[in-house]
């Protein structure tokens, strides 16, 4: 699994903030402690003489007493101070100061391994990341609905209805397993027919799962690519990062190919994205309203024979789904 830098980078930044807030709640608490419980103010100051006491034995220091001494006395203060919270009208954890989490004292990692609970706000960011640009609403595959598809059969001797089903059942698939072995997915068809829908689903699934994920635009992806390769943005270090996120990723998604301007530039940027990724073996889902007849008319042999050859084609068929749910 490939971590995204950008999105681990938002993911410290949440965990940072929720240190910070736990930090102010804790000093909040203190302070109402010390109105209201005074004597807890000194019985703090006891205590940490104590475990300075502690650390002065350990390092040799004479201190006239030995260790078990300065135990059993740092544990009768801290008595006296439940005593104190409980008197006071406190719960006895109310100026607890434990982290949030045991395993990694909320460092967000464990060693240099990242640990559980920055993983777990890690892909709360990469989903809503993606939840911004594709505006993820109700795009779920249990809110697929198959039954705006036709069932009467067509030229191909199946139903738009079994044909999406298939597609269907394909796409639920390919998320729930996604990993190494994952096929490379090539989506056609008229606009309206759940192409993007059936994208946001997978995206979904396989953000939730820990898997890096890009979505974009061709034509916003192929700018970008052709800025920094060719144009104005050979130094501008946020645009290779970003040109960096599309090769690397785990999954990216490249909605609407063929909408974007063709030109020689693009075209090139274009192969070294798709050809980069099968190199590499990164999974890549493109989706296009143009038949493949009219996208042989606007690529090059090199980009079509890599999306017939290397992805699996999935046609969608039937009426505009958009139209009918408009309608109803």
């Amino acid at each position: 699994m490939t971590i995204d830098g950008k999105i681990l980078a938002k993911a410290r930044q949440v965990l940072s903030e929720m240190r910070q807030e736990k930090e102010s709640l804790y000093e909040h608490r203190l302070k109402n402690v010390y109105q209201k419980a005074p004597r807890v103010y000194v019985l703090d100051s006891a205590i940490r003489e104590t475990m300075a006491d502690l650390v002065g034995f350990s390092l040799g220091v004479d201190l006239g007493e030995d260790a078990e001494d300065i135990r059993q006395r740092n544990l009768e203060l801290q008595d006296q101070r439940r005593l104190e919270l409980l008197k006071a009208g406190f719960s006895e954890d109310y100026l607890s100061d434990e982290p949030m989490c045991a395993k990694c004292s909320d460092t967000g990692y464990i060693n240099s391994a990242i640990c559980d609970c920055l993983m777990v706000l890690y892909k709360s960011e990469l989903v809503k990341s993606l939840s911004n640009l594709l505006k993820l609403g109700d795009e779920t595959f249990d809110n697929f609905e198959l039954s705006y598809y036709d069932e009467t059969s067509s030229d191909t001797g199946i139903s738009p209805r079994r044909t999406m089903e298939i597609i269907y059942e394909t796409c639920v698939e390919y998320a729930r397993k996604f990993g190494e072995k994952s096929m490379n997915l090539f989506f056609n068809g008229a606009v309206g027919l759940g192409k993007t829908f059936l994208s946001a689903c997978i995206v979904r699934v396989v953000a939730e799962n820990g898997s890096s994920v890009v979505y974009d635009m061709a034509g916003t992806m192929l700018t970008k690519m052709v800025d920094v390769r060719f144009r104005k943005s050979e130094d501008d270090e946020e645009a290779i990062a970003e040109v960096k996120r599309y090769l690397s990723c785990d999954l990216l998604v490249i909605d609407d190919l063929g909408t974007e301007m063709i030109n020689s530039y693009s075209i090139s940027a274009l192969y070294e994205l798709i050809n980069t990724r099968l190199v590499t073996g990164k999974k890549t889902i493109v989706s296009s309203n143009l038949t493949i007849d009219e996208l042989r008319m606007k690529y090059s042999e090199q980009i079509m024979s890599r999306l017939e050859g290397e992805y699996q084609v999935l046609t969608f068929r039937g009426e505009s789904v958009r139209s009918k749910r408009n309608v109803l």
